[in-house]
């Protein structure tokens, strides 16, 4: 945040130091000076007003936001949670059947393997 800091402080200080020059330099009666000066001064004004404002409206909205996410991954949180505890739910019943099932199969891979041994051996 510092480098926008001084951005800014070097924006506003340039500004004012060119808007001083350019009035001071123009050949132009001292009311006529004074006019365009308060004008500057004017413009400057609002537009420092400006610049607040919008940085104040953005960092409430950046506030928000962040708020609005923080609640946002709290529930996306506990809903991965509950999918997970609902699955095992389904799962764990079931585990003990498909490691069973499991074992049959790798029995029945070896013993595949077995006759195809013979076989080649037979050959």
């Amino acid at each position: 945040m510092p480098n926008g800091k001084s951005l800014f402080l070097g924006v506003l200080v340039g500004g004012v130091v060119g808007a001083s020059v350019s009035l001071l330099t123009t050949p132009t009666s001292g009311e006529e000076m004074r006019s365009r000066m308060k004008d500057q001064s004017d413009r400057l004004r609002d537009l420092t007003q400006e610049i607040k404002e919008n940085g104040l409206n953005l960092k409430d909205q950046l506030t928000q936001t962040s708020k609005e996410g923080a609640a946002l991954l709290k529930d996306l949180s506990q809903d991965i949670k509950e999918s997970v505890e609902s699955w095992k739910e389904t799962v764990e019943p079931h585990q003990e059947n498909l490691q069973e099932h499991l074992l049959q199969i790798e029995e029945g891979i070896k013993e595949l393997e077995e006759k195809i041994k013979e076989q080649n051996y037979t050959k």
